[in-house]
């Protein structure tokens, strides 16, 4: 039986990088122009007007105009009630309603189902995926990502970590997730799969893959997508097909702790559903897919009940118009 402790120190000297290393942005265009390949960045939205705006003018500015790393920049938008896409138009985003992609396959609204769509809607042989909610945006986050997929070859997942604004000391950095990730899914990848507990932040959603990589693994349309990618493309592909990247900092709103139960309940549904598929476990009774909570009002107590369905859209590479748009046969 291999040792994960080994494998992951390993793994952490080979494939954790710092965006430091990628500062130099006209090597990294000439290397991509190199290896003929076409990068585009997908930004997912909904109702994010305010913070999309200086998304947009600082990569396109930067990464497009200055220097042309960037091939494409794409919002896909999921039913946005404010001024969303008006603004990304007016920066100089191409921006999609995730409804009018694939209109055959139906729309189904959930983050994952916007990056699933973005597959089919884009280009290039790398996507990176950048949240739109993120304050303190800087080119680092896109950089950083694709940087070790240009460079190597055997890379063919890359994500994001960093700090959130805490307090330290004596250059002692607090490494770790967020809530959700330290409480539930670092446990679960500790029980089932040592290895990937490697990933400093694997609910970050911020990353760069391969194209080839994308189109071969399910979507859940909801919170379990960024756990199911990795147990996925881990199945598949090992943990030397991935590598992360210290992003240092990110300043985004922070979620209540009843929405991260909502999350966590999600993320729980797809990684069931992962033992069960990958025969780690024999099949699952039934689970129900109400999320129970509760909230108090002096003496008077109430059940808050939200449905939560981890549906998922298929491989890509099964759906015949994007084989056909892409020469897939």
């Amino acid at each position: 039986m291999s040792n994960p402790s080994k494998t992951i120190d390993q793994w952490l000297d080979t494939n954790t990088f710092h965006h430091e290393e990628f500062w130099d942005l006209k090597k990294l265009v000439a290397e991509k122009e190199k290896k003929g390949l076409k990068i585009s960045l997908c930004i997912p939205t909904l109702n994010e007007e305010k913070t999309i705006g200086k998304e947009i003018i600082i990569f396109k500015s930067e990464l497009m105009d200055r220097y042309p790393l960037v091939d494409e920049i794409a919002v896909i938008d999921s039913g946005s009630k404010d001024r969303t896409l008006e603004v990304a138009a007016s920066y100089g985003a191409d921006t999609y309603l995730s409804a009018d992609i694939l209109p055959s396959e139906g729309f189904k609204p959930g983050k994952g189902e916007n990056l699933w769509k973005a597959i089919y809607q884009l280009g290039g042989d790398v996507i990176c995926y950048v949240d739109a909610d993120i304050k303190n945006i800087h080119p680092r986050f896109v950089t950083g990502l694709v940087a070790p997929l240009i460079h190597r070859d055997e890379v063919h997942y890359v994500k994001a970590f960093y700090d959130r604004p805490l307090a330290f000391s004596e250059g002692i950095r607090p490494s770790g997730g967020g809530r959700v990730t330290e409480i539930l899914v670092r446990p679960l990848f500790s029980l089932f799969f040592p290895e990937l507990t490697a990933m400093v932040q694997p609910l970050s959603g911020e990353y760069a893959v391969r194209r080839e990589v994308l189109e071969e693994i399910p979507f859940p349309i909801g919170y379990g997508v960024e756990t199911s990618h990795l147990i996925d493309v881990y199945q598949k592909r090992g943990l030397s097909a991935f590598a992360q990247t210290d992003l240092e900092s990110r300043v985004h709103r922070n979620q209540t702790t009843a929405d991260l139960g909502k999350m966590a309940f999600g993320i729980l549904q797809s990684f069931l559903n992962r033992l069960e598929s990958n025969g780690m476990v024999e099949k699952l009774p039934e689970m129900a897919t109400v999320f129970r909570q509760f909230q108090a009002e002096g003496k008077d107590y109430e059940q808050v009940l939200k449905e939560i369905v981890e549906e998922e859209r298929p491989p890509m590479i099964e759906i015949a118009e994007y084989r056909k748009k892409f020469g897939k046969g």
